[in-house]
């Protein structure tokens, strides 16, 4: 990021972290409920990666070129990556991966029916939004975990390059047929209500993950703070919403 010449003020320090942020894995998982809420989250975000990888190859065959086939299967190629290093890590604290993303692959699944998109414009915005949402959901949860996986869950969370591709094909299709704006809009409205609820409803679902969002095991977090938190994840999603050149 530039800064003028000059600027004489330091950057704003990062909150120290306190509680389970301030601790390893070895430490944390001494909690019973913690390792549970843990081991639910990575089961979570596995399935979400092995989907979204399932879901990008499928979209590679709407592709109307060959190079955004191409660019598609790489960013494919990317989430696999994503899920392996999630699975390794289940694998590592013991934990067998399967049974761990198997409570997440219904809710889902379903997610995915629901929300099935039409054409290759409407596959690139789900993936855009949708996976922008699960992102902001996970980032506001990792920073509130044990170090070791903390580190792991902003990792997985890297742009795959997926949010530049879908803005600048939208937005020169809308640019070739501004009607195609409002169809879209209406479709990435649709997906933020169903994403969010279905976000809530796995988190409502779990025991563990719900008392890591309102107190508990989480430190710093209630009920007025996980409204917070869902309104953040509706102004990013207005952000985006206005990168994509579509109204919110």
């Amino acid at each position: 990021m530039e800064t003028s010449d000059n600027a004489t003020e330091a950057p704003d320090e990062a909150p120290v972290p306190t509680g389970i942020a301030a601790q390893d894995w070895a430490t944390a998982s001494a909690e019973p409920q913690y390792r549970a809420a843990v081991v639910d989250l990575l089961g979570a975000l596995a399935y979400g990666e092995l989907a979204a990888f399932e879901r990008l190859a499928e979209d590679a065959k709407l592709a109307p070129t060959l190079g955004d086939k191409a660019a598609l299967a790489k960013m494919a190629s990317a989430e696999f990556h994503h899920f392996e290093q999630i699975t390794d890590r289940l694998t590592a604290v013991e934990e067998a991966p399967t049974r761990a993303m198997e409570p997440f692959a219904k809710p889902l699944d379903d997610f995915h029916r629901q929300t099935a998109p039409s054409d290759w414009l409407e596959g690139l915005v789900k993936a855009y939004v949708g996976d922008s949402i699960a992102s902001d959901f996970y980032r506001e949860i990792a920073a509130r975990l044990d170090s070791d996986t903390r580190s792991l869950v902003i990792s997985v969370l890297d742009d795959t390059g997926h949010g530049n591709f879908a803005v600048e094909k939208v937005r020169a299709a809308i640019e070739a047929d501004p009607r195609v704006g409002g169809r879209l809009a209406l479709w990435a409205r649709r997906l933020m209500g169903e994403a969010l609820s279905q976000a809530q409803q796995v988190v409502a679902d779990r025991d563990a993950l719900s008392t890591m969002l309102v107190g508990g095991v989480a430190d710093g977090f209630d009920l007025a703070e996980v409204g917070r938190m869902f309104s953040r994840i509706t102004e990013a999603h207005t952000k985006r919403m206005a990168a994509l050149g579509l109204a919110a």
